[in-house]
């Protein structure tokens, strides 16, 4: 299972041969980002950062009343459920990079309010190899700082995210949910619901 969702190319060129590519760097000698070539070097010699985000729903009251997953397509075909999440950038802010990835996911009309600090509720640290920990991503060790988002916006998933599904904390706390969750964000997704209060709350 993979972390994250592949990263839209920020200056906007059509020339990005496939998606979950990265433009080559020979040609853009300023960009952060990186040929599949050089992002393979480096996951076989170093952590990658992480920002994964569970965005919500909120009443008058600030209270959580519903939780979004996302639904999409993995690299083997199989479609399974997921949290909004990608890789920080060379030079960027994590508000910045969790900003970029909301918007990625859920589309720009989305709205999210980011946390005014940039404390996670969790950090999972994901290795290729089970046992390690509870999370598991076959392409690297990557590190992810957790955070709860809301969002008061119309949500419209884009990139390969298929859908965004809307559930009660009840709901989302459920065995069915956290199996259906890949590389373990099952747990990491109770641990959000725990942080805000609404762990098994209808």
């Amino acid at each position: 299972m993979s972390v994250g969702t592949p990263d839209p190319d920020p200056s906007g060129s059509s020339s990005r041969p496939n998606p979950g590519t990265e433009p080559n760097s020979a040609l853009e000698p300023n960009s952060a980002w990186l040929s599949d070539l050089e992002l393979a070097d480096i996951r076989r010699r170093m952590p990658i950062l992480y920002v994964e985000a569970v965005p919500v729903r909120l009443d008058g009251s600030g209270q959580v009343t519903e939780v979004g997953i996302l639904l999409r397509g993995n690299e083997w075909g199989k479609i399974t459920r997921t949290l909004v999440s990608g890789r920080v950038m060379y030079g960027e802010t994590l508000r910045h990079a969790l900003y970029r990835h909301l918007e990625k996911d859920l589309g720009p009309m989305a709205f999210p309010q980011l946390p005014p600090s940039p404390v996670p509720f969790s950090v999972a640290e994901y290795f290729p190899i089970p046992g390690f920990s509870g999370y598991t991503d076959d392409r690297q060790h990557a590190v992810a700082l957790a955070y709860v988002v809301p969002v008061t916006g119309t949500c419209e998933p884009r990139q390969d995210a298929l859908e965004i599904t809307w559930m009660t904390p009840d709901e989302a706390s459920s065995q069915d949910v956290h199996d259906d969750l890949e590389g373990g964000r099952g747990t990491l997704l109770r641990t959000a619901l725990a942080s805000v209060g609404v762990l098994g709350r209808p």
